[in-house]
């Protein structure tokens, strides 16, 4: 499984959210070969990943690209780690 973050640039922010998913997958003993990556969202289409992630802001940027994680706030870790173990146990993958 592959996870993308996607920001306006793809610089900084998706860069951090990325460290943060990776960090919250270890807590929640996710399997190992669920790969997290960062792009640009103008970038991004639906076949580079299974599941994207992106703040509030770019929600309506990402409605082609299938399932997405929407932030409220991208520095917040728990709401990154409860809404990935949402969605990967939806997903059968946890």
């Amino acid at each position: 499984m592959k996870i993308l973050v996607v920001c306006g640039h793809g610089l900084g922010s998706s860069f951090m959210v990325e460290m943060n998913a990776q960090e919250a997958l270890k807590n929640l003993n996710a399997p190992s070969d669920i790969k997290v990556e960062h792009s640009d969202v103008m970038s991004a289409s639906p076949d580079m990943a299974d599941l994207f992630i992106c703040g509030r802001d770019l929600e309506e940027n990402t409605q082609k690209l299938g399932d997405v994680i929407v932030l409220d706030n991208i520095l917040d870790k728990e709401e990154l780690q409860q809404k990935l173990d949402e969605k990967l146990t939806d997903l059968n993958v946890l």
